[in-house]
């Protein structure tokens, strides 16, 4: 017998099975600073409608100095620690361990993110385009903080949901793009079986464990593997091991629209990007306070 949706407890006829596997293997970047990079690399080089995935370690002075964005979204999630950050139109402040800044980016933002104190700060940083239509619009943050995350246990599975819906939970963050991003924690023999929609790319990103995910005699998949899911209903997943299983799944209706990058400048045609460029070099255009702001 299938049981409900709402239930959470069936197998899927049309389940979502591992269509890549990529290792995001560490790299140094200055001193202090390491990244694992999934998505935005030769091998996975985006999943529409994301742009990049770090799983990032910070030790100061490393960090993320004064630099623009224009035409997506940044999501970043403390892991360990916490980060500071100030931007060009004044606002600042410190997110801390389970603590999410979801910042769009839109038409011009400029700002630094740098850890708060001494000492290691590890996270994730999740890039999501923008469509088209809304790529100029107004910067603006939703800052989620660790108690402010609507969270779900059930039969040694916790999750913590940022966007999207899981357990009948849903997160109140508004996302522009329509996003799914959900912090699970299963514990040894715990399974669960999540909904997708249907249209959604998806991915798997372990941040600690090992986990099989997709069919039960699937291998198991450890710490630091971006598993990018093929087309289905939802994802089911199971801790085989001894030890606790931590992942992220994130999901994204794709914007099937073209793609033109230059640093941190992501539009759709060359000229817009040419246009980006001339816009923060002459302080124009949304980045009329770049011209005189430096952060502290």
């Amino acid at each position: 017998m299938i049981m409900s949706v709402t239930d959470q407890r069936f197998e899927f006829q049309r389940p979502r099975l591992i269509a890549k596997k990529v290792l995001a293997e560490p790299r140094v970047a200055g001193r202090g600073a390491v990244f694992r990079r999934s998505i935005g690399r030769p091998e996975l080089e985006s999943l529409d409608p994301f742009l990049l995935l770090d799983d990032f370690s910070l030790s100061p002075p490393a960090g993320f100095p004064d630099h623009p964005h224009r035409g997506f979204e940044t999501v970043t999630y403390v892991l360990q620690g916490g980060i500071s950050h100030q931007d060009f139109a004044g606002n600042k402040g410190i997110i801390h361990a389970g603590d999410v800044q979801w910042m769009t980016a839109g038409r011009g933002m400029v700002h630094s993110e740098m850890p708060a104190g001494e000492g290691t700060h590890t996270g994730l940083q999740l890039w999501i385009n923008l469509a088209s239509k809304d790529k100029m619009i107004e910067p603006m943050y939703q800052e989620l903080l660790s108690d402010d995350i609507p969270k779900a246990e059930k039969e040694g599975v916790e999750v913590k949901v940022i966007a999207g819906e899981a357990m009948g939970v849903q997160s109140s963050l508004y996302t522009r793009t329509p996003t799914m991003y959900l912090d699970f924690t299963l514990k040894p023999n715990a399974e669960y079986h999540q909904s997708i929609p249907e249209p959604w790319n998806s991915f798997v990103y372990i941040i600690e464990g090992e986990g099989v995910f997709g069919m039960p005699n699937s291998s198991r998949r450890s710490a630091h593997h971006i598993l990018v899911l093929g087309p289905g209903e939802g994802v089911s997943m199971w801790n085989k091991s001894s030890k606790p299983l931590r992942f992220i799944l994130g999901g994204g209706l794709p914007l099937n629209e073209p793609v033109v990058q230059h640093g941190p400048f992501v539009m759709n045609t060359q000229a817009e990007i040419d246009k980006a460029i001339e816009d923060y070099n002459y302080a124009k255009n949304g980045f009329e306070m770049a011209r005189q702001w430096r952060s502290k």
